[in-house]
């Protein structure tokens, strides 16, 4: 873990590297903690101080709580945004990009946020109870083969190869709030209207092999309608999964758009 360590802020665990200039701050999604995201992390070539978020139902962060919902996700982040002490470059992937681009238009300092697929209701509500039914049974197995294959559209061979593999009992670990996760989801209205008025650089990130496709294709489409200011960025020959099948690659997007905006940022200040 080079570099970077985990430090608790209000119940949550973030993983941090120090650095120069505005924080990159990285938001994960379901069935991914900020362990799975350091090989993005890592590649980095940027000067500034990274930070990934350990989103509620991973340790060491708090649980999710009876009362979980995507304000408190959204509550999170702001905490943590505040505590930066300078405006942040703020990336969200998945669930991670709702709850980022949310938090783009409450004011917060924020100098520009990207988003790789996020998702938003109606997000497979067909699985949802399903998924919902085999965690309460302790069938923890059959949701992950559920997420994976109902899901993220892996062949059922995939997913049986996946089992013998030491990464099945590290994916069984982070689907435990997988349930309460995607029922925030579907029960969350996003502010689509409100998008329209987040007056800093905007970036979405859709993987080719996803476009057209449901659910996450379809899911980029409403939020490429609601932000048509948005500059978008596809990554060929990848789909949800880039920050396991490439990371450099998926590095590298958010690296440039980093600097972009603060050179965009430096040449207005010069004029």
């Amino acid at each position: 873990m080079t570099g970077f360590e985990m430090s608790m802020h209000n119940g949550l665990g973030i993983l941090r590297r120090p650095g120069s200039g505005s924080p990159v701050v990285i938001v994960p999604g379901v069935m991914a903690d900020a362990q799975s995201w350091l090989p993005v992390a890592e590649a980095l070539v940027l000067p500034n101080p990274v930070a990934i978020v350990n989103r509620r139902g991973r340790a060491p962060s708090a649980g999710l709580g009876a009362s979980y919902g995507l304000l408190q996700e959204i509550s999170d982040l702001s905490g943590i945004i505040s505590g930066m002490g300078a405006p942040v470059h703020l990336f969200g992937w998945s669930y991670g990009g709702l709850i980022a681009l949310e938090t783009a238009t409450l004011g917060l300092p924020v100098a520009s946020v990207s988003a790789y697929e996020p998702v938003s209701s109606p997000f497979v509500p067909e699985v949802v109870e399903k998924i919902q039914t085999a965690l309460a049974l302790g069938d923890v197995s059959s949701a992950v083969e559920m997420i994976n294959i109902d899901v993220s559209g892996f062949s059922q061979d995939y997913v049986d190869a996946l089992r013998q593999a030491p990464v099945w009992s590290e994916l069984c670990r982070l689907a435990l709030p997988l349930g309460q996760e995607l029922a925030a989801i579907d029960c969350f209205k996003p502010s689509y209207g409100q998008y329209r008025t987040i007056d800093i650089p905007v970036r979405l990130l859709l993987g080719a092999d996803n476009e057209g496709r449901q659910p996450y294709g379809g899911a980029f489409e409403r939020f490429a309608t609601a932000l048509p200011m948005a500059a978008i960025k596809r990554l060929d020959g990848q789909g949800h999964l880039a920050h396991i099948a490439a990371p450099a690659l998926l590095a590298q997007f958010i690296a440039d758009f980093v600097r972009d905006v603060e050179s965009a940022s430096a040449d207005c200040s010069v004029s």
